[in-house]
């Protein structure tokens, strides 16, 4: 089955709809959403995506990240792809969206107008092998070293979107 993105400008404005694939091939803004989970130690949940993605697979990146559909808000559409992928169910906070652009390899954009949800989770996982390979918590502390030494185990846009997240914290 196709996926289509929600084309939009700069202030969040529907554009129309376009395979997400060719969206990302000629790197136009579309809406997409993050989700950051943590447990009650404050580690941060991380997933390894599937080796069958089209693109970055077998790379730790959040949570979740993925795109609202049509007539989907990007509340729902994060709490659709927590069951989709990671077959849970959590409650999320928004914080903040801003606009990025990041180059995921083999010719292909991710440029998105990206809505970033946290979170708090600490029960059984029942993955989506399609999607996710294996789930794991880390410490800020670890994820910001292993982040500086193997920056290629993790997707480009986690590093941009982790960034972000760190900037609006800290002048909160």
């Amino acid at each position: 089955m196709e996926e289509f993105v929600v084309l939009v400008n700069p202030e969040d404005e529907v554009l129309g709809l376009m395979e997400k694939q060719q969206a990302h091939v000629n790197g136009l803004l579309h809406r997409a959403f993050s989700v950051f989970l943590f447990n009650r130690n404050g580690e941060m949940l991380l997933q390894k995506r599937a080796s069958g993605k089209y693109h970055s697979p077998l790379k730790w990146t959040n949570a979740v990240c993925s795109h609202p559909r049509m007539e989907e808000t990007y509340l729902e559409g994060a709490r659709r792809r927590l069951k989709e992928e990671l077959g849970i169910d959590a409650e999320l906070t928004h914080k903040f969206n801003f606009i990025y652009k990041a180059d995921v390899g083999n010719g292909l954009w991710e440029h998105e107008l990206d809505h970033v949800f946290t979170g708090v989770f600490e029960d059984e996982f029942h993955l989506n092998i399609d999607e996710v390979e294996e789930v794991r918590y880390i410490s800020m502390e670890d994820l910001d070293q292993e982040m500086t030494g193997q920056p290629d185990h993790f997707t480009e846009w986690f590093k941009i979107i982790l960034e972000e997240y760190k900037h609006y914290f800290a002048t909160r």
